[in-house]
């Protein structure tokens, strides 16, 4: 279970770029130089670094805060999704991928993998394709980050 460009194109209707509803994307990361494959790169602080880093690391897209500038290296193909509050944008996408891996049972061992930290690359975690489990986990992460925002006020 995959989030996909069809996806992310109706959470945040202000895009830019290849408009393809069949691209899917395997990682969510804020984290620029890791690898992410097929990913969605979201720059969530400013250090979390340069887009041109998280292009060379694999990332087909990336989640944008309207009005800030796009840097000009940005391939014009390249899909951006705009959004007014980046938290906001992150917690709405992770909130969509919960609902659709419980609308459906996970066959395939592929799902849209969230990295956040350098601990948790890929090839050194369990992964798991239980539902319940991944929902689970995403839902932790989402209150990490509300606990995170929220004491940074």
């Amino acid at each position: 279970m995959f989030l996909t460009y069809g996806d992310l194109a109706n959470l945040f209707p202000k895009n830019k770029g290849i408009q393809d509803d069949e691209l899917f994307f395997h990682t969510v990361t804020t984290i620029s130089n890791v690898p992410q494959y097929k990913g969605i790169f979201i720059p969530f602080e400013e250090n979390s670094g340069e887009l041109k880093t998280a292009i060379e690391n694999g990332a087909i897209a990336a989640l944008w805060k309207e009005g800030d500038e796009i840097p000009q290296y940005t391939p014009n193909h390249f899909p951006i999704f705009f959004t007014n509050d980046i938290l906001k944008g992150l917690k709405d996408m992770m909130e969509l991928y919960i609902e659709k891996i419980n609308q459906t049972e996970i066959k395939r061992k592929e799902v849209t993998n969230f990295l956040f930290s350098r601990e948790l690359l890929l090839n050194k975690n369990k992964t798991t394709y239980d539902n319940a489990e991944i929902a689970d986990k995403i839902s932790k992460l989402l209150e990490q980050l509300r606990q995170g925002k929220e004491g940074a006020k």
